[in-house]
């Protein structure tokens, strides 16, 4: 075999000199075979880190020592043997008498295991150090001084019961004095999540922290959870809105807060979508960001572009260095040469890029192993050596694990090497098969790299999410065109904000289009009947989408010889994605052709859809979970609705508004005048007004029609009527009649207002209805006269599976079927359509 021999000095500069004059060209010998034997020592840190952080000290003490004896023992042998002249990974110059056995390797491996075992040993300690975690077992009430480590963040409220749960400010921070009794304090230094209960539009001035920053606080500790993140205790305050601060933050972070904070000012005028984005793309910042066009992002699998990764800082560097596409054939790429830069200023000018980055973008994980594999590809141009990126990537999680072994638990980290490992390993085979079938060379490199990252996450991601996104590659391939352009523009505003803000802001709106791109992609995605399937959320379910991963892989090389194949593949896929709702009706049954109501099934909470016309529905109620009745709208083909009828403003009743106004033509929002809870009657409102969409009150005795479609609302009473003992007696309650059918919906009425509608002028219109919504989802407090009255054929109920609350009642349950109707629960049998009409009526399940 011929033998490869590094360049000397003066050859390899002369290569550099030609590959500036010529770009593109490269010396066939500037690159060798790809070099793996750092991949062994990585992999071996990684697992070793990820299992040690919570072992026994004596445990880790005992690996530690045995690594070290047995590596000790291989490297002294492999000194004192005999017949081996060539070197760990080199090549043999003599006769091959006899072939090395791999001790070097072993040993190298082993010694990784030993420090990954120390490093985790030692950052595990940190949680079991100190007076908090004994505190935190106890639930004691302490006054602490805590230095914030992270941007705090807003978490979303969430549904508990009927109410919505205010939302939280986190942070995590670290605990540096505690006092239990007044001045008594001890001095420590133990990581903690910090939470701060903040009702709507509080928490502000928590949110305006930066990391560094020390600050006095009162709280009740808890425990964290077992085999958790890195923090030895969970630290909630609930009467400190405003945070005391007795320590400035560091003048690095001063600085950096300054950047983001005229990132904003730049953004402030745009559309915004981009105004919420644009900071989310270059730095991280997803603070604008709302609930709605976060889901869109993960739906389509374009969550990566929020989390500041590889290809922020890929984006910047490339500016300076040129493609990555090229690193392999010229090192003389980009801006740097074309200006006259020196090659190792060059790679001085990108490591100050590169901790710029960090500073600024906060040294997140996917931001570290972004910044390390910069760090040694900047060392390999420095020295003017060989570099393969696969050592580089190695290196880097090498490095990485041993400097915050906490890093080998994260799901962040774990995505972000998958994806670079496959943009460096699947991503250049695929697209040349895909150039040798005679596609343009630009979108083949488009297509391998977004197919070969789908292809290594999605198993991850199947795990997070419990779904498999059947639209990731289009709308990454859409996106990634526009994704450059923003960042940089975005970065260049970022620049530019402390001495010109007019200049940052007319960068900002340049960033604006391509933003706004992205965020349309996102929206559109994730709008399809058919973007996403659901998936085991668990790693068995990982190891199942993996297999079929690799099956599909395989069919893939065998139908790209067959065009037509592929051609009748990509067809049927976009139908499976768009489902078109004719050939969807055809396929499934669903929704039934003439329904005239359907039911969804949202869990504990309610969501109704009367028919209007194709493609049009009234919605009643809009259950606790955006994504459930909007997955529920789209199964019924609803692009239209031109009123939505909130009963009450209870969280299990309105919390999914987000999700019916989702990409949909809504006319008007109707409630009740009873605006209990007040959090959550706010909550409409900003939804509808952000949307331009009025908001009206309904009032027993108004009548509407659209189209076959025509409602009486029966209650709330109007004005000086008694007020309501709670907001389930304030629900809007409705008289609905649609091609014969008359059905009624009680909201959450109680018995004090189901006795009060039979006593009032509606109860004439009570009896005799074909289909009954059950009050309250079918508790036992319903009132038996209104249920004789109103003798329905039909009783549907919508409750959530295995509920806290027992509903539906047995006793509700048994009265209904006494009086000669049929039961129906969306916990048992699903999602639920009415069709027909007298004998003919009869219901049909998702």
């Amino acid at each position: 075999m011929r033998q490869e021999q590094e360049l000397p000095p003066v050859a390899r500069r002369a290569v550099h000199a030609a590959s500036g004059k010529r770009l593109g060209a490269a010396h066939p010998r500037q690159e060798g075979p790809t070099d793996l034997r750092l991949v062994p020592p990585a992999l071996a840190a990684w697992a070793t880190a990820a299992l040690a952080l919570h072992a026994a000290p004596g445990l880790l003490t005992g690996v530690v020592v045995t690594c070290l004896v047995v590596a000790g023992g291989l490297l002294l042998r492999r000194r004192v043997g005999r017949g081996e002249r060539g070197r760990w990974g080199g090549r043999d110059r003599g006769p091959a008498v006899e072939r090395p056995r791999p001790r070097v390797p072993v040993a190298a491996v082993l010694l990784c295991v030993a420090a990954a075992a120390a490093s985790a040993g030692l950052h595990g300690a940190d949680l079991r150090r100190g007076p908090v975690p004994g505190l935190a077992r106890q639930s004691a009430w302490v006054s602490a001084e805590v230095e914030v480590t992270s941007d705090p963040r807003l978490t979303r409220p969430r549904v508990t019961g009927n109410r919505l749960a205010p939302a939280s400010v986190l942070l995590n921070a670290q605990v540096r004095g505690v006092e239990v009794t007044p001045g008594a304090r001890t001095v420590t230094r133990t990581p903690v999540l910090v939470i701060v209960d903040a009702e709507w539009g509080a928490g502000r001035e928590w949110l305006k922290l930066l990391p560094s920053t020390r600050v006095r606080v009162t709280g009740r500790l808890a425990p964290a959870a077992v085999g958790g993140d890195r923090i030895a205790a969970v630290l909630r305050i609930r009467d400190q809105p405003v945070p005391e601060v007795v320590g400035e933050p560091s003048g690095a972070q001063r600085f950096a807060g300054r950047l983001r904070q005229g990132l904003r000012e730049a953004t402030d005028g745009l559309p915004a979508d981009a105004r919420a984005l644009l900071p989310g793309l270059v730095v991280g910042d997803t603070s604008r960001i709302t609930p709605e066009l976060d889901e869109a992002f993960k739906e389509t699998d374009l969550a990566h572009t929020l989390a500041v990764s590889g290809s922020n800082l890929t984006i910047i560097l490339a500016l300076l260095l040129g493609p990555p596409g090229l690193a392999q054939r010229s090192e003389r790429r980009g801006l740097a040469p074309r200006l006259g830069i020196p090659l190792r200023a060059t790679a001085v000018l990108g490591g100050a890029l590169t901790l710029g980055f960090v500073v600024v973008c906060r040294p997140d994980p996917s931001v570290l192993r972004a910044a390390a594999c910069g760090a040694v590809a900047l060392l390999a141009l420095a020295t003017g050596r060989r570099r393969s990126l696969i050592p580089a990537l190695a290196t880097a999680v090498l490095l990485l694990v041993l400097y915050d072994p906490w890093l080998a638990r994260s799901y962040g980290f774990l995505l972000s090497v998958l994806a670079t490992g496959a943009l460096l390993t699947l991503a250049p085979r695929w697209s040349a098969a895909l150039q040798r079938r005679r596609v343009p060379p630009r979108l083949a490199e488009a297509l391998a790299a977004a197919g070969a990252a789908q292809a290594l996450c999605a198993p991850v991601v199947a795990v997070l999410s419990a779904r498999v996104s059947l639209v990731a590659v289009p709308c990454n391939l859409l996106a990634e065109f526009a994704i450059a352009p923003a960042t940089v523009l975005g970065f260049a505003a970022l620049a530019a904000a402390p001495v010109a803000m007019p200049v940052a802001k007319a960068l900002a709106w340049g960033a604006s289009w391509p933003a706004g791109w992205i965020a349309d992609v996102a929206r559109t995605g994730a709008a399809l009947p058919g973007a996403g399937v659901d998936w085991p959320g668990s790693w068995s379910g990982a190891a199942l989408l993996a297999l079929v991963t690799v099956g599909v892989v395989v069919a893939g090389r065998r139908l790209l010889r067959h065009p037509w194949l592929c051609a009748a593949c990509g067809v049927l896929l976009a139908l499976a994605v768009v489902q078109p709702p004719p050939l969807t009706r055809v396929i499934t049954g669903w929704p039934p052709p003439g329904w005239r109501l359907a039911m969804c099934d949202v869990g504990q909470g309610d969501a109704t859809v009367l028919a209007a016309g194709e493609g049009t529905g009234v919605v009643v109620d809009a259950g606790p979970d955006p994504r459930l009745v909007d997955r529920c709208l789209r199964d019924l083909g609803i692009t239209r609705i031109p009123l939505v009828v909130l009963t009450h403003f209870h969280a299990d009743h309105v919390a999914g508004l987000p999700g019916v106004l989702r990409g949909r033509a809504v006319g008007a929002v109707e409630t009740t005048g009873f605006e209990e809870p007040s959090d959550q009657a706010e909550f409409v409102r900003r939804q509808a007004a952000a949307r331009g969409i009025p908001v009206r009150h309904a009032l027993a005795g108004e009548q509407r029609r659209t189209g076959d479609l025509s409602w009486q609302v029966l209650w709330p009473p109007p004005r000086p009527a008694p007020a309501p003992e709670g907001p389930n007696d304030a629900s809007v309650a409705l008289l609905v009649r649609s091609g014969g059918l008359r059905m009624l919906l009680l909201g959450d009425l109680e018995p004090p207002a189901q006795q009060a509608l039979l006593r009032s002028p509606a109860a004439a219109v009570l009896g005799g209805v074909d289909v009954l919504k059950v009050a309250h989802h079918g508790s036992a407090y319903q009132d038996p006269d209104l249920i004789r009255r109103a003798a329905p054929r039909l009783a549907l109920i919508s409750c959530g599976a295995d509920n806290a609350y027992g509903h539906p009642a047995p006793s509700t349950v048994a009265a209904l079927r006494d009086g000669g109707a049929a039961v129906l629960r969306t916990d048992l049998d699903g999602a639920m359509a009415v069709v027909g009409a007298g004998a003919e009526l009869r219901v049909a399940r998702d």
